[in-house]
């Protein structure tokens, strides 16, 4: 750790690489995201090889950050010393369960549950809103999940998955009654709110939106690109298609990848 940090010290200084000193924190959320993506990436991929260097990498850019802490004005300065002393402190502060201190959680609440986590983090935060620590800038079914979680943590939830799959044919229901209107900002509004009960039927359900559709989205990509192979190796022009055409060869690749065990 101590070397990554005097790497990135000397990339930073006169004599260094031009392209990370003309950097800021500003310019740097590409590569952090991207960085985030790629972990995400590996972990579905289930390669720990590949997954320590993607760690690596995503290490790096928040050393980096941290090194443009250095630079910053007196009163706004910090470093990674700075930051590591800040994470640990707010761990053992959040996990008193575990390093001792206060009870930390009410009658027949799990100590390490999100409740009691959300509990600390009130304790500690003064008359922030529960939901500030959620950015903005979260994919939106994240930030749903995770809205869902802290707005849960004080009892403000649906009591069961079949409640809240009852709440998303009500938002269907309503999402149909506005394409009747044709009013597209009732159809926005109607559809976000379908949406959102999904995804919040993904949190009660065990399945977090993000991952569900993330996977969803690879099944989709497998199957198209099948139908993209069949239709090459018989000779077929898909844009020449009509859709049953279009909608057996679909039929055909998913039996296919499924004979495949996918």
């Amino acid at each position: 750790m101590a070397e990554l940090v005097a790497v990135v010290d000397r990339l930073r200084s006169p004599g260094g690489c031009p392209w990370d000193q003309a950097q800021d924190f500003a310019s740097m959320r590409p590569y952090l995201l991207e960085e985030c993506h790629e972990v995400l990436d590996t972990i579905d991929a289930g390669d720990p090889a590949r997954l320590a260097e993607e760690l690596g990498d995503l290490l790096f850019e928040v050393v980096f950050l941290a090194r443009l802490g250095e630079e910053l004005p007196d009163g706004d300065r910090f470093d990674i010393e700075a930051v590591a002393g800040r994470i640990v402190r707010k761990m053992v502060e959040r996990h008193p369960h575990v390093f001792g201190g206060e009870a930390g959680a009410r009658a027949g609440e799990d100590p390490g549950g999100i409740a009691a986590w959300e509990a600390r983090k009130r304790r500690h935060g003064g008359t922030r809103s529960r939901l500030d620590g959620v950015p903005r800038a979260l994919p939106a079914l994240l930030r749903t999940h995770r809205q869902g979680e802290k707005a849960a943590a004080v009892g403000f939830d649906w009591p069961d998955a079949r409640a809240v799959l009852a709440k998303v044919h009500e938002e269907l229901a309503e999402l149909e009654a506005a394409l009747e209107t044709g009013d597209a900002g009732a159809i926005a509004h109607e559809y976000g709110d379908a949406l959102m009960a999904l995804a919040t039927l993904g949190r009660h359900l065990g399945a977090p939106p993000e991952d569900a559709l993330r996977a969803a989205n690879d099944r989709f990509a497998r199957r198209f690109r099948e139908v993209e192979a069949i239709a090459r190796a018989e000779g077929l022009d898909l844009e020449a298609l009509d859709a049953a055409a279009l909608d057996a060869l679909w039929e055909r690749a998913k039996a296919r990848l499924a004979a495949d065990g996918e």
